[in-house]
């Protein structure tokens, strides 16, 4: 399996999104700050956390949505309505105009944009790819995701201050690329039972309903709902080196020589997220190859090993060397497990729920959040020892739950293959007839 031999919708999706994101990673990581400015920091992180909790409410909303209305036509909605609020976040921040009120309204319209078009698109590459390629689907955009952010950062981190308006405006002119891809290249890959007519005669009641029962169904999935805890868990791990871990070496790590420069705490929290980077982008497309020869179910239970060591070493010891290597040991995990975890994830949804399924896992990464900056409060009372002690239970529990459920899991990705061969076969047949 090679990078052309995908469907269209992924080769647009990768190579599209992989320039819109560098693009995004030169403004959005720094909109804090822009917020802070305007605003102060109080107020600021009271804007995040509503930013945040909007997009997550639409976000399951859109995942009902993209079920009952198909992807394409939802993601084309999305992507005209982000490009209308970026062009609206250029003026607010141009020469001859600037409003962080209205840049901030357009923030939240953009939220509300992921929230109707993130289920869809996780959706749609589902339904056009194979068990067999989705684990190398999922590391080129894990690979392609983490060095757009990295070029995306470098170079905004340089030019957000004195050229945001131009940054918007580029921004700008690759949504509205995105859309003319979208309408023109992408193809549907999904068609719902319902029609338009019977949708538009749907009552606002029978809507809720409607929602209640399809987010009903995905909540008594059992081996989803504990793969979502599993994997809320174990990201929480990683999310741990922005928060409790980059306090706890600002505070306690002391500053240390190493080739004629004195490295402190701050600049260290630094060094390991540009480590991290660095890693998965010169070696994901190796551990990927490499792990193709073993066992899904071993490389998953391997990695979230290495990965709590990994972090759960960052949080306690201080030298820098062994922070160094704790970190190498914590990316060969991550990059072992996020190919892997993903092509289970793609194989749990039944296809008329795979939107509303991708809408709850989303929460795994919100969850994940909250519990990394709980570790901060936490972490103001507690002694390293014991936060360490925490953040190894933390990844314990991630993967006792693993252990417990995979054995469901691979018999998922089976039922997944069969009914893909039987397909297959069915379609052969009616070739055959028609011919005849």
């Amino acid at each position: 399996m090679r990078f052309r031999d995908f469907h269209p919708n992924i080769k647009l999706r990768i190579i599209f999104g992989f320039f819109s994101e560098i693009i995004g990673s030169m403004i959005f990581p720094f909109m804090a700050i822009y917020f802070a400015v305007h605003f102060g920091a109080k107020l600021t992180g009271i804007l995040l956390i509503v930013n945040i909790v909007i997009g997550s409410l639409v976000g399951f909303y859109g995942g009902y949505l993209s079920d009952i209305m198909g992807r394409k036509k939802l993601m084309v909605i999305a992507e005209v309505l982000r490009a209308v609020s970026l062009i609206v976040m250029t003026l607010a921040n141009s020469p001859w105009f600037e409003s962080p009120i209205l840049t901030f309204v357009m923030f939240v319209v953009g939220s509300i944009c992921w929230g109707i078009e993130g289920p869809a698109t996780d959706a749609m590459l589902i339904d056009v790819s194979k068990p067999a390629e989705r684990k190398l689907m999922y590391a080129i955009m894990y690979w392609s995701a983490n060095l757009s952010i990295a070029l995306g950062g470098a170079v905004g981190a340089f030019l957000f201050e004195d050229f945001l308006f131009h940054l918007f405006i580029g921004m700008t002119i690759m949504s509205i690329i995105m859309v003319f891809v979208l309408v023109f290249f992408i193809e549907e890959s999904y068609v719902p039972k319902q029609t338009s007519k019977e949708l538009k005669s749907t009552s606002k009641l029978q809507v809720f309903t409607d929602i209640f029962k399809s987010y009903k169904t995905v909540a008594t999935d059992k081996v989803f709902i504990l793969f979502v805890i599993a994997g809320l868990f174990i990201q929480s791990l990683e999310f741990q080196l922005s928060n409790y871990i980059a306090v706890r070496l600002h505070e306690q790590m002391p500053a240390q020589d190493i080739f004629h420069w004195s490295i402190n705490g701050l600049q260290m929290s630094g060094i390991l997220r540009t480590e991290n980077t660095v890693l998965v982008v010169l070696f994901a497309a190796l551990i990927t190859r490499l792990i193709q020869k073993y066992k899904d179910k071993n490389v998953y239970l391997i990695s979230i090993v290495l990965f709590t060591i990994g972090y759960t070493s960052i949080s306690y010891f201080d030298s820098i060397w062994i922070l160094v290597i704790a970190m190498v040991i914590a990316t060969l995990g991550e990059l072992m497990r996020v190919p892997v975890s993903q092509s289970y994830m793609a194989a749990l949804p039944p296809d008329d729920k795979r939107s509303s399924y991708m809408a709850v896992n989303a929460f795994t990464y919100q969850g994940s959040m909250i519990l990394a900056s709980l570790s901060v409060t936490l972490g103001a009372y507690l002694s390293k020892e014991v936060m360490s002690m925490l953040l190894l239970v933390t990844g314990l529990i991630g993967f006792l739950i693993i252990n417990k459920i995979i054995p469901s899991l691979e018999q998922r990705v089976k039922n997944q293959e069969q009914a893909e061969e039987e397909t297959k076969d069915t379609d052969y047949v009616l070739k055959e007839q028609l011919d005849v």
